[in-house]
């Protein structure tokens, strides 16, 4: 999606944009640079809503528990 900077350098938000991330008026934008990218983070008022779920599928819980039982296995060798 792409968008244009109007002459005030104001940035219109796309529709689907505001209503994947429930973009509302007032909410606050994070603006990040950070190797020639920008990221634009909504901020809400509650702070740990804005990052709930943002993990989602990286760390399964499945994988947790393998790791979990390697590690045990290994504690046993060694003591």
């Amino acid at each position: 999606m792409r968008t244009k900077v109007s002459s005030k350098s104001q940035v219109s938000i796309p529709a689907a944009i505001r209503k994947e991330f429930n973009i509302k008026p007032n909410i606050q934008l994070e603006w990040i640079t950070e190797g020639g990218l920008i990221m634009v983070i909504p901020i809400s008022d509650d702070p740990v809503a804005t990052f709930r779920g943002r993990g989602k599928g990286l760390y399964p819980t499945s994988n947790l528990v393998l790791e979990r039982q390697k590690e045990r296995k290994e504690e046993d060798v060694r003591g």
